[in-house]
C-alpha cells in the first residue's frame, strides 16, 4: 500500500531585525510579531519579541543595530494568508516618555534562500494641530492599540500617517512539502541577498 502524501507544507524561518535608520531619533528598541491567515499555524519558535534598547553607531552610517534574532516554523495547506511580520519601533520623547517611532510590516519571503529586506516605517499622525499639541505635551502620541492592523487593509484608508524612518530585515527561508502539493516557489538561490521591497512592503 503507497504511503498517503504530505497534507501540509513547512515554512521555516529564522534570521534578524538587522538594523534601522531614524535620522531625527536615538535610543530605540523594536517589537516584532506575525499576522497569518486561518489555514496556518506556528509549529516551533517565537511568534513575537522584544529587542534591547540600541544607540546610533558612530560611523557615518549613524545605523541602529540591533542583530535581534528571529526564528519561527509555520505549518499550513494553502498559501492564503501567507504570514506577514509588523514591526513597530520605540524610543523615549522629550519628557521622557516611550512613545511609538514607527510601524512597518512585510510578508515573509516565498521562495528558499536568504533574502534582505528594508522596510519604510510610518507613524499615524493627529488629525488637528491642537490635537498634535496636546499630544506633545501630554506625551502620549497617537498609536494602534494593536500593531498587527498595521498588516491589514480594514479601516487604513482613514487613518493619516507620516513616513519616518527604515528598518532592515536578513531572512533565511526554508520550506519542505510545497513542491509535493502543487506549489512551485521557484529555484533556490542561497548565494546572493535580494534586494529591498517595494514601498508599499509586498513581497516581490
Amino acid at each position: 500500500m503507497a504511503a498517503a502524501g504530505p497534507s501540509v507544507f513547512l515554512l521555516m524561518v529564522n534570521g534578524q531585525v538587522e538594523s534601522a535608520q531614524f535620522p531625527e531619533y536615538d535610543d530605540l528598541y523594536c517589537k516584532y510579531c506575525f499576522v497569518y491567515g486561518q489555514d496556518w499555524a506556528p509549529t516551533a519558535g517565537l511568534e513575537e519579541g522584544i529587542s534591547q534598547i540600541t544607540s546610533k553607531s558612530q560611523d557615518v552610517r549613524r545605523a541602529l543595530v540591533w542583530n535581534f534574532p528571529i526564528d519561527v516554523t509555520f505549518k499550513s495547506t494553502n498559501p492564503y494568508g501567507w504570514p506577514q511580520i509588523v514591526l513597530s519601533v520605540y524610543g523615549p520623547d522629550v519628557f521622557g516618555n516611550d512613545v511609538v517611532r514607527g510601524y512597518g510590516a512585510v510578508h515573509l519571503p516565498f521562495s528558499p534562500g536568504r533574502h534582505k529586506r528594508t522596510i519604510p516605517m510610518f507613524v499615524p499622525e493627529s488629525t488637528s494641530k491642537l490635537q498634535k499639541f496636546t499630544s506633545w505635551f501630554m506625551g502620549r502620541r497617537p498609536e494602534y492599540t494593536d500593531p498587527k492592523v498595521v498588516a491589514q487593509g480594514e479601516g487604513r484608508e482613514v487613518t493619516r500617517v507620516r513616513s519616518q524612518g527604515f528598518v532592515t530585515l536578513l531572512f533565511n527561508v526554508v520550506t519542505k512539502d510545497m513542491r509535493k502539493l502543487g506549489y512551485d516557489t521557484g529555484p533556490s538561490d542561497t548565494q546572493g541577498i535580494s534586494g529591498p521591497s517595494p514601498p508599499q512592503g509586498l513581497p516581490r
